[in-house]
């Protein structure tokens, strides 16, 4: 925490002074006592939200710039966080392809030989990804399993005892060692990895992602096939759940390269689909 507030007192103070404001025209302006300024720019007071926001308005910047852990308050990435911003979303979506193909790291061939399927519980992801690397005569990998592998405990004690941020950081070393171990593959991400954006972000620049996406009811009808009965207990609350997380992720899943929808296609076809989506042209 303390390190935290020494960053953001750092980019504070960097943004003022090149703004040419002083400490006593900026607390003047915010409402703020002079001393109370002073010591968020040392990093020792830990301001509210509401006051960081008021600062950045006056400071004519992002609050993010600030609040942002471990980046600079660079004059580079203060104008193209604002520029990114104005974006329409379409082209917003684009440009976020283009720095993650330009800056992400792996190269487009090899992208294209390391297959990442996402999409919630349901999807197809394990029987048609373990199908898809028999023809594709490559290694099928779930990424859940090598979480478990890795720390020797199941997800369920993994959240107990770590939480979602614990479960966060040993997903991302599960894939880190993937993309180190396996220069070829077929993974099936969890549903919620589009969640974390460190994450989703280097899997979206090292593979070539594909989003498994079905009706509703399908998802349902899938996992009750697996044999949770878990649903049916609360069948109504657990589909207004499963819409609702559908609807909050799709525009992530939707940053995916490809998009395959499963609904109402036989295991067969929708192989079929996925192998021409995903060979190399």
């Amino acid at each position: 925490m303390n390190v935290y507030l020494e960053q953001l007192g750092e980019k504070l103070r960097s943004v003022r002074l090149r703004r040419g404001i002083t400490q006593t025209q900026l607390a003047r302006q915010c409402k703020l006592s002079l001393r109370f300024l002073v010591d968020v720019e040392l990093g020792r007071a830990n301001i509210s939200l509401v006051r960081l926001r008021e600062l950045a308005m006056a400071l004519d910047i992002p609050v993010e710039s600030l609040a942002a852990e471990g980046v600079p308050a660079s004059p580079a990435f203060e104008q193209s966080t604002t520029f990114l911003k104005n974006l329409p979303p379409a082209d917003l979506q684009d440009a976020h392809k283009f720095l993650l193909e330009k800056f992400g790291g792996a190269n487009a061939a090899l992208r294209r030989s390391r297959i990442a399927l996402t999409g919630l519980r349901g999807a197809g992801k394990s029987t048609l990804g373990s199908l898809l690397a028999q023809r594709l005569e490559c290694p099928f990998i779930e990424l859940d399993k090598q979480v478990e592998s890795a720390s020797g405990l199941t997800l369920s004690i993994i959240f107990d005892l770590y939480g979602i941020a614990g479960y966060r950081r040993a997903e991302r070393f599960a894939l880190e060692n993937v993309l180190l171990k396996y220069p070829r593959f077929v993974l099936a991400t969890g549903g919620s990895i589009v969640s974390d954006p460190v994450t989703y972000n280097r899997l979206l620049a090292e593979c070539f992602t594909v989003w498994l996406r079905a009706k509703p009811e399908e998802h349902m009808a899938r996992v009750l096939r697996q044999g949770d009965r878990r649903p049916i207990k609360q069948s109504r609350q657990a589909m207004r759940d499963l819409r609702r997380i559908l609807w909050s992720r799709e525009a992530l899943y939707r940053q995916s390269d490809a998009v395959l929808d499963t609904s109402a296609q036989s295991v067969k076809e929708s192989v079929q689909s996925l192998f021409r989506l995903v060979r190399p042209t």
